[in-house]
């Protein structure tokens, strides 16, 4: 339905011929293996590539948490392109169903979840310095979507901006929209990710900063991993374009 190209690391791309998911198929393309460069080759191409043919347009990597191959330069550099180029990168079981969902529905083929499951679940909002105005800018358009969360829960300064603008929007003023949490460097990541892996938190909507150098890094790679750890139940989305693109599909799915 949606005719896209593969390319598989590996084996990656063994599993599936093995697995005969998609036989008959002619979009799979097999890449080497990491240790012969294939997830470098996936950096690459996530920028451009060296031919605009090979141009990807995002990436789904499944991470192990105790795979120790996730924490390897060109991992790294994988995720951080896709986040610099605004292209998705999805890490977790949950996260690549959904994203197919929301995929289906832009090319007019499907619907992905409607937004009254949201009810009962759990939505973490967490932003870098320099992208802090663009988290309430996100926040502020999709205040409903938001709202249909049971909590929603939020990193020091981040959370209280965020409920300055929910009050400002006629939230009630002794209740706030979003349960703060420490800031990052304090260890609000690893709060976060404990309700990650207590499965009290089911949606991580981060707007990372790839372009500076960040004093708590072993915290974001905790709360990754964690995320990584709750793969079949969580969902994460590292920049701006993957949270815009996943709430206009439910926001318009839901009319």
């Amino acid at each position: 339905m949606l005719d896209l190209q593969l390319y598989a690391v590996g084996g990656a791309y063994d599993a599936l011929a093995g697995a005969h998911r998609l036989s008959g198929h002619s979009g799979l393309f097999r890449l080497p293996s990491g240790v012969d460069g294939g997830v470098m080759r996936l950096a690459s191409r996530v920028t451009g590539g060296l031919d605009p043919v090979d141009e990807l347009d995002g990436v789904i990597y499944l991470i192990d948490p105790v795979d120790p191959s996730s924490l390897y330069p060109e991992a790294q550099a994988l995720k951080r392109q896709c986040v610099i180029h605004g292209k998705p990168f999805v890490s977790t079981e949950a996260g690549a169903v959904e994203w197919m969902a929301v995929e289906l529905f832009h090319a007019g083929v499907g619907r992905p979840m409607p937004a009254a499951p949201l009810a009962g679940q759990t939505v973490a909002l967490i932003a870098h310095d320099a992208l802090k105005q663009r988290m309430v800018a996100f926040a502020a358009k999709y205040f409903d979507l938001l709202s249909a969360f049971a909590t929603r829960v939020g990193t020091g300064t981040t959370g209280g901006l965020l409920n300055e603008m929910a009050w400002s929007r006629g939230w009630p003023a002794d209740t706030p929209w979003v349960k703060p949490q420490l800031s990052g460097p304090m260890g609000g990541d690893a709060q976060i990710a404990e309700l990650v892996l207590n499965r009290a938190c089911s949606k991580v909507i981060f707007f990372e900063d790839p372009h500076v150098a960040r004093q708590h890094e072993a915290d974001i790679q905790l709360l990754e991993r964690a995320v990584c750890t709750a793969s079949k139940d969580t969902t994460c989305f590292n920049s701006p374009s993957m949270a815009e693109r996943w709430a206009v599909a439910v926001t318009r799915s839901s009319h």
